[in-house]
């Protein structure tokens, strides 16, 4: 093989290793289920545990619910109106769980009627991605999840990752999520795929039972 062939060769396996690395890296990360239990129980304050449980259950981005208002809020039919979204400008629906929507309901009879929006800080203020991002860390501490080093943000990795395993078709999840490109909702089903997990199982089983008989043909 000549020397131009062998730098080539390797320059191909370095990149291969460079995209397996870069793909990796832009795997979301979900909380897992004992965790996302764990961290709701030691939240007491109704607000906070309002806009937590919204997170998970409605998959919003954290600006999209800072960004919320009461009247984009409806709660009889479960759902909340954003109509820009934070990262492309196209507005959507999402839907509140039975959990959430109950957090909420107790946020709504003790929130201040005269705000417009439907979560703000001290004083009435506006609530900051800060002032949610300290308090998010406070409960991870409170929950012993700190070396988890999860943030707000894997709350909406969480919410897609456990659709994706009750069954969601991964087209309605791209809605939901607010996705202009199914690649990227397609990411989630890498981590969740439930089918994979329960064919390579059944098919290990068969394996390790011995029940695999005859040889394999090598062709090259």
């Amino acid at each position: 093989m000549s020397e131009y062939a062998n730098k080539r060769r390797r320059r191909t396996k370095h990149y291969r290793r460079c995209d397996v690395a870069r793909s990796l890296k832009s795997l979301p990360h979900a909380m897992n289920p004992d965790d996302v239990r764990t961290l709701l129980s030691v939240i007491k304050n109704i607000r906070d545990k309002a806009m937590v449980l919204l997170l998970l259950r409605t998959g919003m981005r954290i600006g999209e619910l800072l960004n919320t208002k009461v009247s984009d809020v409806n709660v009889k039919e479960q759902k909340i109106l954003i109509f820009e979204s934070a990262k492309n400008r196209i507005g959507r629906v999402v839907y509140v769980g039975n959990d959430a929507r109950n957090a909420l309901k107790a946020w709504l009879k003790k929130r201040d009627p005269d705000k417009d929006y439907l979560f703000y800080g001290q004083c009435g203020n506006f609530l900051t991605y800060t002032t949610a991002r300290v308090m998010f860390q406070k409960f991870l501490d409170r929950a012993g999840l700190s070396h988890r080093k999860y943030t707000l943000h894997c709350l909406r990795h969480t919410y897609a990752s456990e659709l994706l395993s009750a069954g969601m078709p991964l087209e309605c999840l791209q809605q939901l999520m607010g996705h202009s490109n199914i690649e990227v909702t397609r990411r989630y089903a890498r981590l969740t795929n439930k089918a994979l997990e329960s064919e390579y199982f059944k098919a290990m089983s068969i394996i390790e039972r011995g029940e695999i008989h005859g040889y394999y043909r090598l062709n090259f």
